[in-house]
């Protein structure tokens, strides 16, 4: 018998729970209707949690539920108070994106498992590290690592006591999880929040290539890999899909099951995915998985490919052959919906009714006698009744006083008072501890939790904080700036530099006073790099968008400062990294506007900064995407395209809506909005909350001009923290065309 590997299905609705089940998952994800990242999912409410639990666990499934968004400072106690109605049930995990809602539970709620979410991003050894000090006990490993990556990566997991999951099924995101804003900026619906509106799978005006959808993955599908992937010692096998339906579910559920236990059973492996072919799908590719990131990812139709396939495989792929194979499709799933219909309907949610009856007379203990279909028990007071008291017991009371067990996996359907004496009182205390006895049973002898109130957080002392300047640059060429302003200089170190590490070590060295600020993915070899840059440059203070970076430097005694795509948005993530890893400041994500800002609380001796002007990235891609945009000689991506390669595109959508493409030396492929951003009114409206602004002058070519160069425009900036009078108005001249609408409309 082989390693278990866990199946960990999707569901984003009662009937998709009860497929992956039927289906055979060892454990299936779900959302509730708040604080999950698919919105668009039908979710379940917290008042059928239960009923899932016990069907699931009856099942051995387990079930993980996802509050894995970004959680601002407003909704804290809507938060808290979902977590005390979590804390006390069976759930076996808690999916988390957010640093807040990771210090939360581990402080106040430590009896949950915490699950880090795709959304992390995690890629690197220091990030896993990072992870496992915040108590993570499973983490889902970035979609884009290949096999190697994954076994490297899972053994360090395993050192660290944590499982591993990898996505081996379902859609792919064309950009790194957590990194996309594409989605946020236009149309207001943040990935970060569960909201994606997929605009990367819209359709385009033709590309020079004469594409249509260029942004366009083919579903990601390991289906053939399974032995690498044990191999790599993954702990777990992830299906996307909790958009889809019970049917989908099932039946990939349902494939993968079969091809697990042939591997464990007989060592063998089948090539056939038909049935994967069958339900929903843009057509396969492991491209990631293999290391061969090339053209054939692409899909120019984001469309199903089912009836697509079964007609090409069936005749040239003519108008009737794919009008016969759509007749076909839709007879095969109607076929499997009617079959997988009558296997749900079969498994019920509903809790298992409780008899609970009352007996005793004063002078002797209150027995209270619980009685289910398959077990019952009996729970003593440790006071005896009385004859006088506060209030005596009664239907109306007792209910009171034992409805909680109605938010458990049971139900009271009939309370007994016959054989319990009349007007008989017991202390409330008492009662109370009963009623606790009772839900330790009831509740596979885990303590029941006492709600946790919400933490108050004290408003530190700014009102003698002047604010400073601080820019960042990503050319040796405009190292000139250092002697041209008083502001701080950030250096952008590339995604990639392990093959200028001595350079690079060699400009900080050089030049003392510029901070290094490190990228939001550093992968493989390029993280091994970017750690012994910190042990030659030392440098006394960084900022990254990097937690393993974050971990390195916390471990070096480094000062660091977390950068704007970490997504921090509220107090808790604030104090996550301040007690955890010793951080001496922050960025403030641009995502969120000014009201959800006002009422973030800082640490004490801890910064808080604010990027005021930035090209505006909109998502970071290990894809080439320039093979449907321009075209490229290279059907794949080798090692010289990240450290070489220097391009730019542009496309644009049937909304007119263009979005540039940047490719720099040294970095991944990432898309930019075609305006800057530009906030100066923040510096007004939120005097004494910012330590620092940042103004980002990095030679990203977007549709934004400026009328100065950069030693002009950083005056101008200076002039505005200053209080001139008419630097606003000149900022809004000299640069154009510029939004702030994040600033104003927020996450949502």
């Amino acid at each position: 018998m082989r390693r278990s590997i866990e199946i960990l299905a999707p569901g984003g609705d009662i009937d998709s729970i009860k497929a992956a089940i039927a289906a055979g998952a060892d454990a299936v994800y779900c959302g509730l209707d708040k604080f999950n990242a698919r919105n668009r999912a039908t979710n379940i409410g917290f008042e059928d949690l239960n009923g899932i639990l016990r069907l699931a666990h009856q099942h051995n499934c387990q079930v993980f539920l996802t509050l894995n968004i970004l959680i601002t400072e407003n909704e804290i106690p809507a938060l808290i108070s979902v977590l005390n109605k979590i804390v006390n049930t069976s759930i076996d995990g808690i999916i988390v994106q957010d640093l807040g809602m990771f210090y939360l539970l581990a402080k106040y709620f430590k009896s949950l498992k915490i699950h880090a979410s795709t959304q992390l991003t995690t890629h690197n050894k220091g990030q896993v590290q990072f992870l496992s000090k915040l108590t993570a006990t499973r983490l889902n490993l970035s979609r884009e690592l290949n096999l190697e990556e994954i076994k490297a990566l899972s053994l360090v997991a395993h050192q660290n006591n944590m499982l591993t999951e990898v996505f081996v099924h379902g859609s792919n995101c064309i950009s790194f999880s957590g990194l996309c804003y594409m989605s946020s900026l236009h149309g207001g619906n943040s990935g970060n929040r569960g909201r994606c509106s997929q605009p990367c799978r819209d359709q385009y005006l033709p590309t020079p290539e004469g594409k249509n959808f260029p942004l366009n993955l083919k579903d990601n599908s390991a289906f053939t890999n399974l032995r690498e992937l044990s191999a790599a010692e993954v702990d777990s096998i992830k299906i996307e899909g909790r958009i889809k339906k019970f049917h989908y579910v099932y039946t990939v559920v349902d494939a993968w099951r079969k091809q697990l236990n042939s591997f464990y059973y007989t060592d063998k492996l089948s090539d056939d995915n038909n049935a994967l072919r069958k339900v929903f799908n843009r057509d396969f590719t492991n491209g990631y998985l293999k290391s061969n990131i090339s053209k054939e990812m692409f899909i120019d139709n984001p469309r199903d490919n089912s009836a697509i396939y079964l007609s090409e495989v069936n005749g040239a792929g003519t108008d009737a052959t794919l009008e016969k194979a759509k007749g076909d499709v839709y007879n095969e799933r109607t076929g499997i919906i009617t079959g997988v219909e009558k296997l749900i309907n079969q498994l019920s949610i509903a809790k298992e009714p409780l008899k609970i009856s009352l007996s005793g007379n004063s002078g002797s203990p209150l027995k209270v006698s619980v009685t289910a279909s398959d077990f019952s028990f009996d729970v003593l007071s440790e006071v005896n009744l009385a004859n006088a008291g506060t209030e005596a017991l009664n239907r109306e009371m007792i209910l009171k006083r034992l409805k909680v067990i109605n938010e458990t996996e049971y139900f009271i359907e009939q309370l007994d008072l016959n054989q319990l004496q009349a007007e008989v009182y017991l202390p409330f205390k008492e009662l109370t501890a009963v009623k606790k006895r009772l839900l330790f049973i009831l509740n596979g002898s885990r303590e029941y939790a006492e709600p946790v109130a919400v933490p108050m957080l004290k408003k530190p002392e700014n009102a003698n904080l002047k604010p400073t300047l601080s820019v960042l640059i990503s050319s040796v060429d405009d190292l000139s700036l250092c002697e041209k302003t008083q502001a701080t200089i950030y250096f952008q170190l590339p995604d990639s530099f392990k093959n200028n590490l001595t350079d690079f070590t060699e400009l900080f060295t050089k030049n003392e006073d510029l901070i290094p600020w490190f990228p939001s993915v550093i992968i493989g070899e390029d993280y091994s790099a970017a750690v012994e840059f910190l042990e030659l440059a030392q440098p006394k203070r960084i900022v990254t968008n990097n937690t393993g970076i974050a971990f390195e430097a916390y471990k070096r005694g480094i000062a660091w400062i977390a950068g704007p795509f970490l997504n921090t948005i509220n107090s808790f993530g604030l104090l996550c990294l301040k007690e955890n890893f010793n951080c001496s400041g922050a960025f403030i994500s641009n995502e969120i506007s000014k009201m959800q800002m006002h009422g973030i609380k800082k640490p004490d001796d801890f910064e808080l900064f604010y990027s005021i002007y930035h090209p505006v990235v909109l998502m970071t891609s290990r894809q080439c995407l320039f093979h449907l945009v321009t075209g490229c000689y290279k059907v794949a991506m080798d090692e010289s395209c990240i450290s070489d390669c220097n391009r730019t595109a542009s496309i644009t959508n049937l909304k007119n809506t263009t979005f540039v493409i940047d490719k720099a030396k040294g970095n991944y492929n990432a898309i930019f909005n075609d305006s800057n951003y530009l906030n100066t009114d923040i510096v007004s409206d939120m005097p004494a909350f910012y330590m620092g602004y940042l103004i980002d002058l990095r030679d990203v070519k977007t549709g934004t001009k400026t009328a100065l160069d950069k030693a002009g425009t950083t005056r101008l900036f200076e002039n505005l923290l200053n209080g001139i009078p008419d630097a606003k108005e000149r900022l809004k001249q000299a640069i154009y065309p510029t939004t702030d609408g994040q600033y104003k409309k927020g996450i949502c």
